[in-house]
């Protein structure tokens, strides 16, 4: 059986992937943090990644780990850097020696998010965070340094872990109302619909960089509203400004105000397709929250 190794196990995506690919193939599990199964790994140490990669000579490498505590690297930049742009870049090198393919998760934050439709690979970039900023330059180092690579920029993501759509749902068990912002439009993305894409594009030679979102877009209120219609809560959704939330609600880092992406290069290479956003969210409630 063709051997997978999966950076930062832990996740929403890790576990995602562990779901999707069980019994498909041999996964090697890593992180930073010990646990059954779990192989120790900074993907920052350079020597660490192509030791382990020498030794299990995968088939590919999926790296699900991020520093994505977006406020925190507008102060806490050289970590942000060690981990979104030398950890791809490690993670390059190691592939390209063994002669594994590389999986890289990106996001929406490449983009300045002022835009009027939704960006497609071909646009172009600008981040305005140091979150955006590293992880563009992970980007170019991918890109730069590996020779099988699907990068894959998604958005809004949730699923087996700490999460907007969990936060919403304690939130409704503690207030009779929440205030969410209602101009920051995007498209929430289940972590089982992007673990389907990689597995998708695993088993093919369709190298390149992807935009990886579910089809539909809304605003983070609506999404809200959504959530408490499948679970059948009464908490009523204040719809409020990005402006009258932050007075509020201090943000180190800007949030784009458009992160719709269109999943171009699926379209143009490929026949697969994701869930529409409202279809996944469903199933998510239904498997993840309301079991």
């Amino acid at each position: 059986m063709k051997k997978i190794i999966v950076t930062g196990c832990n996740g929403q995506l890790g576990r995602a992937i562990n779901k999707e690919l069980e019994g498909k193939y041999e996964l090697v599990n890593t992180d930073v943090f010990k646990g059954e199964g779990i192989t120790p790994l900074d993907i920052t140490d350079v020597d660490a990644v192509t030791s382990l990669a020498r030794d299990v000579k995968p088939y590919a490498i999926i790296n699900c780990a991020a520093y994505t505590a977006v406020d925190a690297q507008e102060s806490d930049v050289d970590l942000a850097y060690k981990i979104n742009a030398i950890g791809p870049r490690n993670l390059a090198i190691a592939g390209t020696e063994t002669g594994a393919k590389l999986v890289h998760i990106s996001t929406d934050y490449v983009f300045r998010g002022d835009g009027t439709k939704p960006y497609t690979e071909f646009d172009v970039t600008g981040p305005v965070s140091k979150y955006g900023i590293t992880k563009l330059a992970g980007e170019k180092f991918v890109e730069q340094f590996s020779k099988e690579f699907f990068t894959i920029r998604t958005a809004w993501l949730y699923g087996d872990g700490k999460n907007f759509v969990k936060t919403m749902m304690n939130l409704s068990e503690k207030y009779d109302e929440v205030s969410v912002v209602m101009d920051q439009l995007g498209t929430p993305t289940s972590t089982y619909e992007l673990a389907r894409a990689i597995h998708f594009l695993l088993e093919t030679e369709n190298y390149g960089l992807f935009h990886g979102t579910c089809e539909g877009d809304t605003n983070w209120a609506d999404f809200t509203e959504e959530i408490f219609r499948i679970a059948g809560k009464n908490t009523r959704v204040n719809h409020v400004t990005s402006a009258e939330y932050s007075a509020k609600n201090p943000q180190a880092a800007p949030r784009p105000a458009y992160s719709i992406l269109e999943n171009y290069m699926f379209k143009l290479t490929s026949d697969f397709m994701f869930a529409d956003w409202h279809d996944a969210i469903e199933k998510y409630m239904k498997d993840y929250i309301l079991k």
